[in-house]
C-alpha cells in the first residue's frame, strides 16, 4: 500500500479538546442573541474542520467519557477528587458538542466505567493492528504512552502554537526516556494534579526522568532503593507503593471491550440537512459558508467577529432563541429493540395450542426454549412458563399454573419434543433451564447448544450474557429485566407478579434472540476450529453437570457443630496468646489497629509498607514474610484461617442445605475460568482448604446419603506434572512416571545431585514447590518467597532446575515463541487461551502473559481430560444402570455416592475411564478412597 492510500484513522478525545475551548474563548466570551455562550461548540467545530480539511483522514471517531465511576476512582476514591466542578458553560456546551459530531455523521464512542483515552487506546491498538496510521488527537499528555511506530500523539494548534505531531522518537526525546510506556512511569512518580494522582512525594518532572535513566521503571526503582539517600530514600520507601498505585491510575487502558469495526468509523461527509440545522440554531453563519459554500441570513445584532480557536479564519455569532432541551445523542451503542425490530410473538392459549405448537416443534432439526422461573436458583425455583423460538422473528410462550400437578400435567405434551433424541435443544445459560425441568420430571434429551458456551470457547475472556452478546452480534438490546421486576434487592418481584402480555414479550424474546445468537456463533466456532470441543466435551457435559447438582451431597450438621465450637474455643485461645505476645488488648480484626500494634508498639519492620489509605499493610503476604523471625505474625495467620473457615464454611454450610432435600446443591459454571476448570457456587466447594488439620475436617462433614451408601473419591495423581512431561517430552521426568517413582523425589535428587535414597524432606519439599511452580513460570523472587530462603538459593534450585531438564526448559521457551506469533496457546483438544499482550511492551503485562502461555495448555488439557472423564464416568453409570451417583467435581477429583453393593465394581472402572480420558505419551494415575465421609475417602 502506498502512502497516499495509507488508512488514516483519527481519535479526538472529545473533554480534553472541549476544556481547551471553553478556556480559549473564557475572556472573551460568544454570547448569541438569546445568551448563549457558543464558545464551547464554535471552538470544538473549528478543530474539526482543521482535521477534516487539512489532514483528510479516512477513518475518525470522536470519545467521550460518561458520568459513570470508573475503576479507578474504585482503586482510588480520591481520582479526580480535586477537579473543580465543570464550568456551566461546558455542562451546556457539552450536548451540542454531541449533536455537532453527529451532525458531521461521525461516530461517538464511549463506554460507562472506561474513560475517554482507555477507549481511544483500546481502538488505537487495534487499529494499528488492522494496518492503520492512528492519530489520538489530544493535548493530553498521558497518551504519549500509547504512542508506537504507527500510533502518534496529535496536539492541535492552540493560540498561535503549531499543530505538534509526535511519534516514538518526539515522545521519548520530550521525557528523555527510552520507551513511550515510561511515560506511565514518569507520571507515577511526579504524579498528576489535575487528576489527583499523588505520585511520589518529593519528586518532580526532572527528578523523575532521572530515576527513570537509572533504573528504568518504578518497579526498578523500588528495588534498588539502598542506592538513594537522605529524603529521597526515605520518600521512596515510604510512598513507594503510592507510586505503584499512581503508575496504574496513570495506565491507559488497552483492552476495553469495545470492537473496532472500521467500516463504522469510515468519513464519508456531513448529513448536510442536520448539521445545517444546528449551525443556523446555533448561528454559525462563516462556518455555514466554510462548510457548504453558503452563508445564513445575516444576524440582528452584529457582534465583534474574532479569530477561529485554531484557524486563521472568523466567525460571527448571532443570537438564538433560548435553549430548548436536547434528546440523548445516539453513539455507536445504539441498537435495534422490541420497539423498532419487526417481530412475532404468540402466547399459547390452552392445551389445543398447545399441541399445535408441538406439532410443529417435532419437525425441526432444532428448535430454541427458555425457562420463565421464580428464582435464579435452579433447585427451588418454580416454573412461571416457557418460551419456543425455531424462526428468527417469532416465538411462543406458554403460561405455567404455580399448581406444581397442573403444571407438570401441562408439561407431559412437551417430552415428545424434549426428550427427543434427534432434535437440537438450544439455549442461553441452558445447564439451569435443564435442571430446572428436571426437577418438574421432564428430561432434555439429545445434543444441546448453549450460546453462553459458545462464545466462552470464542473468546473465555469475555461477556458472555446474552443482552452483552445480542448487542455485540445483533445490534439489539433486549427488554431488562428490571424493566419487569424491579432492581435488584429486597423488593425486587418475580416472574409471576408480573402480566402475562408483558412476559410473552420478554420470554419469547429472549428465545429468539437466542436462536439468532446460535446462528451468528457457529462460524466463530468453524473458524477457530472449537467444533469438536464444543459438541464433544463442553456440551455433552451439560447434563452430567445438571444430573450432580440435581444430587446434590448430604451434610452432617452435628459434625459441623462441633467443629464450630472447637474452633471458637481454638480462635479464643490464639487471640489470648497474641495479646500476650504483643503486651496489649486490641481490635485483632481491624488491619488499623494491628498495623498499630506491629509496626509502631513492636517495631517489627522499620521498612514496614502502607496502604493507599495510610494504614500499615497487614496482609497475608506481609504476615507471611514476617512469621519465620517473629512468633506473634504466625499466630495471627493462624487466627486468620481458623475465623475464616468458622464464618465461610462451618457455619455457613448448614444454611445452604435445600429444605425440599435435605441436601447442598452447588452450581457449576462451565464459563468462567479462561483456563476451562469448572468453578463452583453457592457453596464453592473449590476452595474448601485441605492443606491444614482444621481445614481438613470440614470434609468429614460431607456424608453418603444414607446406611447403604459410602462416599467414594477418585483423584488424578499430579495430572498437571504428567501433562508437562508428555508436552516436554522431557526423558528423565517421563521415565520417572512411567517406572512409578516419586516425581518430586526424583526431581530433588537431580537438582540436589544426590543419590534417591538420600533424598531429604526438606529437598523433597523445595522440590516439590519447583515442580509446580515451575508450571506457573515462578521466579527466583517468588520462589524464595513460597520456600522462605534466600532468593540466591532459589535461583540456584531454578537454574539447577533447568540444567537437569532441559526439555522443560525448551518447551517453556516454544511456547512463549508460539504465544508470541498466534497471540493465542492451546489445549490438546483445541481449547484457546488468548495472549493479546504477549508482545506487549509493558514487562508487567508481557510478562502474565508469558506465564500464561506456558501454563495454561497444561491446566486446560487438565481441565478437559476431567470433563472428558466425567462425561465417559456418567455414561457409563447410566448404561450399567448404577445406583451409584457422580455427585461433586473438585480440581482433579471426582466424589461419589456409591452404593455398598457396587463400591468393587467402581474402584475397578472408574479409574479406567478416568486414566484413558485423553490420549497422552505419559502414564496417568488415578487413586480411588473410600470412606464414611469425604475426608475418610480422600
Amino acid at each position: 500500500m502506498s502512502s497516499t492510500d495509507k488508512k488514516k484513522l483519527f481519535l479526538l478525545d472529545a473533554m480534553a479538546l472541549i476544556y481547551r475551548a471553553h478556556f480559549a474563548f473564557s475572556k472573551n466570551p460568544r454570547i448569541n442573541s438569546k445568551g448563549l455562550n457558543t464558545g464551547v461548540m464554535l471552538g470544538f467545530t473549528n478543530t474539526l474542520l482543521e482535521v477534516l480539511e487539512k489532514q483528510r483522514p479516512t477513518h475518525i471517531a470522536v470519545a467521550f467519557d460518561t458520568s459513570a465511576p470508573t475503576f479507578r476512582h474504585e482503586q482510588f476514591e480520591a481520582y479526580k477528587a480535586n477537579r473543580q466542578e465543570t464550568p456551566e458553560d461546558i455542562s451546556i456546551g457539552i450536548p451540542w458538542v454531541k449533536q455537532i459530531v453527529e451532525g458531521f455523521d461521525i461516530p461517538i464512542l464511549e463506554l460507562d466505567g472506561y474513560e475517554a483515552d482507555d477507549i481511544i487506546g483500546t481502538i488505537a491498538k487495534k487499529a494499528e493492528y488492522k494496518d492503520f496510521e492512528v492519530f489520538m488527537m489530544t493535548p493530553d499528555k498521558d497518551y504519549g504512552q500509547l504512542v508506537e511506530e504507527h500510533i502518534f500523539l496529535y496536539k492541535p494548534a492552540f493560540m498561535g502554537n503549531a499543530v505538534d505531531i509526535m511519534g516514538v522518537k518526539e515522545i521519548c526525546e520530550k521525557w528523555e526516556i527510552e520507551s513511550p510506556d515510561q511515560v506511565r512511569d514518569i507520571l507515577g512518580l511526579m504524579g498528576d494534579a489535575v487528576d489527583n494522582i499523588p505520585g511520589i512525594p518529593g519528586i518532580g518532572e526532572k527528578t523523575a526522568k532521572k530515576l527513570l535513566k537509572a533504573y528504568g521503571t518504578i518497579e526498578g526503582l523500588l528495588q534498588n532503593t539502598h542506592e538513594l539517600k537522605g529524603k529521597q530514600k526515605e520518600n521512596v520507601e515510604n510512598f513507594g507503593e503510592q507510586g505503584l498505585l499512581s503508575k496504574e491510575l496513570a495506565t491507559i487502558m488497552q483492552n476495553v471491550p469495545i470492537e473496532f469495526v472500521p467500516k463504522a468509523l469510515e468519513y464519508t461527509g456531513p448529513n448536510e440537512e442536520k448539521l445545517k440545522s444546528l449551525f443556523a440554531e446555533l448561528e454559525f453563519r462563516t462556518l455555514t459558508k466554510r462548510v457548504f459554500g453558503e452563508a445564513l441570513k445575516k444576524p440582528k445584532v452584529d457582534v465583534n467577529e474574532q479569530l477561529g480557536l485554531f484557524t486563521g479564519t472568523t466567525d460571527q455569532d448571532e443570537v438564538s432563541e433560548e435553549e430548548e432541551a436536547l434528546d440523548p445523542i445516539p453513539t455507536l451503542q445504539i441498537a435495534d429493540t422490541i420497539s423498532s425490530k419487526v417481530h412475532s410473538y404468540h402466547k399459547i392459549n390452552g392445551l389445543e395450542e398447545l399441541k399445535e405448537l408441538i406439532s410443529y416443534l417435532k419437525v425441526q432439526e432444532e428448535f430454541c426454549f427458555d425457562t420463565e422461573t421464580t428464582s435464579l436458583n435452579p433447585n427451588e425455583a418454580e416454573l412461571v412458563g416457557i418460551s419456543f423460538a425455531y424462526v428468527a422473528g417469532e416465538a411462543f410462550y406458554l403460561p405455567l399454573p404455580a399448581d406444581v400437578d397442573k403444571c407438570k400435567e401441562l408439561l407431559e405434551p412437551l417430552k415428545e419434543v424434549f426428550e427427543n433424541k434427534e432434535i437440537v435443544k438450544i439455549g442461553q445459560n441452558i445447564k439451569y433451564d435443564v435442571l430446572v425441568l428436571k426437577n418438574y420430571g421432564l428430561e432434555v434429551e439429545g445434543t444441546l447448544y448453549d450460546t453462553m458456551l459458545a462464545h466462552y470457547l470464542i473468546e473465555p475472556e469475555g461477556k458472555h450474557n446474552m443482552d452483552w452478546l445480542a448487542e455485540h452480534y445483533l445490534n439489539y438490546k433486549p427488554v431488562s429485566i428490571e424493566s419487569l421486576i424491579g432492581k435488584k434487592g429486597k423488593s425486587q418481584g418475580n416472574m409471576r407478579d408480573v402480566d402475562v402480555d408483558k412476559v410473552v414479550e420478554y420470554a419469547s424474546e429472549d428465545a429468539d434472540i437466542t436462536l439468532q445468537l446460535a446462528q451468528k456463533l457457529n462460524p466463530g466456532l468453524k473458524e477457530n476450529k472449537l467444533e469438536k470441543l464444543f459438541y464433544e466435551v463442553e456440551t455433552p457435559l451439560i447434563p452430567v453437570l445438571a444430573a450432580m447438582e440435581f444430587e446434590g451431597i448430604s451434610i452432617d450438621t452435628e459434625s459441623l457443630a462441633a467443629l464450630s465450637l472447637t474452633l471458637e474455643t481454638d480462635i479464643k485461645r490464639i487471640e489470648a496468646e497474641v495479646f500476650e505476645l504483643a503486651g496489649t488488648t486490641f481490635n485483632l480484626a481491624s488491619p488499623k489497629q494491628l498495623g498499630e500494634v506491629l509496626f509502631i508498639k513492636m517495631e517489627l519492620d522499620p521498612k514496614a509498607k502502607k496502604t493507599k489509605t495510610g494504614q500499615f499493610a497487614t496482609g497475608e503476604e506481609v504476615l507471611s514474610r514476617l512469621a519465620p523471625k517473629h512468633e506473634i505474625a504466625q499466630r495471627i495467620l493462624e487466627f486468620r484461617e481458623l475465623v475464616k473457615l468458622k464464618n465461610t464454611y462451618v457455619d455457613t454450610l448448614p444454611t445452604l442445605i435445600n429444605s425440599k432435600t435435605g441436601r447442598i446443591h452447588t452450581s457449576y459454571n462451565q464459563t468462567v475460568a479462561a483456563t476451562g476448570r469448572l468453578s463452583s457456587v453457592n457453596p464453592n466447594l473449590q476452595n474448601i482448604p485441605v492443606r491444614t488439620e482444621r481445614g481438613r475436617e470440614i470434609r468429614k462433614a460431607f456424608v453418603p446419603r444414607d446406611k447403604d451408601h459410602v462416599i467414594l473419591a477418585a483423584d488424578y495423581s499430579q495430572i498437571e506434572l504428567r501433562i508437562m512431561a508428555a508436552f516436554s517430552k522431557d526423558e528423565s521426568m517421563i521415565e520417572a512416571f512411567s517406572e512409578g517413582r516419586d516425581i518430586h523425589s526424583t526431581t530433588a535428587a537431580k537438582i540436589f545431585g544426590v543419590p534417591l535414597e538420600e533424598v531429604s524432606s526438606d529437598m523433597r519439599r523445595k522440590a516439590k514447590t519447583a515442580n509446580f511452580g515451575i508450571i506457573y513460570g515462578i521466579s527466583a523472587f517468588g520462589l524464595s518467597q513460597r520456600l522462605n530462603i534466600p532468593r540466591g538459593e532459589a535461583k540456584e534450585i531454578i537454574d539447577a532446575y533447568f540444567k537437569e531438564f532441559p526439555a522443560v526448559s525448551e518447551y517453556m521457551n516454544n511456547c512463549i515463541e508460539k504465544a508470541r506469533k498466534d497471540e493465542y496457546v492451546e489445549t490438546i483438544l483445541g481449547r484457546r487461551r488468548y495472549l493479546r499482550d504477549i508482545n506487549s511492551r509493558n514487562a508487567t503485562m508481557r510478562g502474565f502473559s508469558e506465564r500464561n502461555a506456558i501454563n495454561a495448555p497444561i491446566q486446560g488439557s487438565a481441565a478437559d481430560m476431567i470433563k472428558v472423564a466425567m462425561i465417559h464416568v456418567h455414561k457409563w453409570m447410566q448404561d450399567q444402570k448404577l445406583k451409584s451417583k457422580m455427585i461433586l467435581q473438585v480440581h482433579d477429583e471426582l466424589v461419589f455416592d456409591a452404593h455398598k453393593d457396587e463400591v468393587e465394581l467402581l474402584q475397578k472402572h472408574i479409574p479406567i475411564l478416568m486414566t484413558e480420558a485423553l490420549e497422552i505419551d505419559v502414564p496417568m494415575k488415578v487413586e480411588v478412597g473410600v470412606g464414611n465421609d469425604w475426608l475418610e475417602a480422600h
